[in-house]
């Protein structure tokens, strides 16, 4: 397995992207590597926007960025709640600063909007938060996938297979 012994952390709150939380978390799995999934409240249940549960395995604050090797934000209505913990934006801010990948799909720039690691960046999203996008500093691109480094940016669902392709290369790295 590709990622045998790699530890990976992912955000998620209410109204997750079903598909954007689940399919990458399964892919990952697949290649071998654990994947912590944490929120605002420990072993909790929370629903995504299409009804899909997840439990959160840890809360925002237990966690130290060094104990992983890599940060996935999913997309939905999720990233506009996680960008109001201040927790979120030091462990987004803690990966970027390690140069550790980060993966973000469609609604997930929110987030590192907010944490402010944007600037002079290579990335897409979803064509809705494309002006936040670009406002924040980053450079949009209308494209299944983006990779800039260690940052790896999808679109939305659709683009799910060239994005674990990409970031999985990444983390692999």
């Amino acid at each position: 397995a590709l990622l045998q012994g790699k530890k990976i952390l992912s955000f998620f709150s209410t109204d997750f992207e079903d598909l954007e939380l689940w399919y990458p978390i399964l892919r990952l799995r697949e290649e071998g590597a654990l994947v912590h999934l944490i929120a605002e409240e420990k072993s909790h249940e929370y629903i995504g926007k299409y009804g899909v549960p997840a439990v959160s395995d840890a809360t925002f604050s237990e966690i130290n960025t060094e104990d992983y090797d890599a940060l996935l934000v999913p997309g939905g209505w999720s990233p506009d709640k996680l960008r109001r913990f201040d927790d979120v934006l030091r462990i987004t801010r803690e990966f970027n600063d390690a140069k550790k990948p980060i993966g973000q799909i469609c609604h997930a720039g929110w987030v590192l909007i907010s944490a402010d690691i944007l600037k002079g960046v290579n990335v897409t999203s979803t064509p809705g938060i494309k002006d936040d996008m670009t406002n924040a500093g980053a450079i949009w691109h209308d494209e299944a996938v983006v990779v800039d480094g260690h940052i790896v940016s999808s679109r939305r669902p659709p683009d799910l297979p060239d994005y674990m392709r990409e970031f999985i290369k990444v983390i692999a790295k």
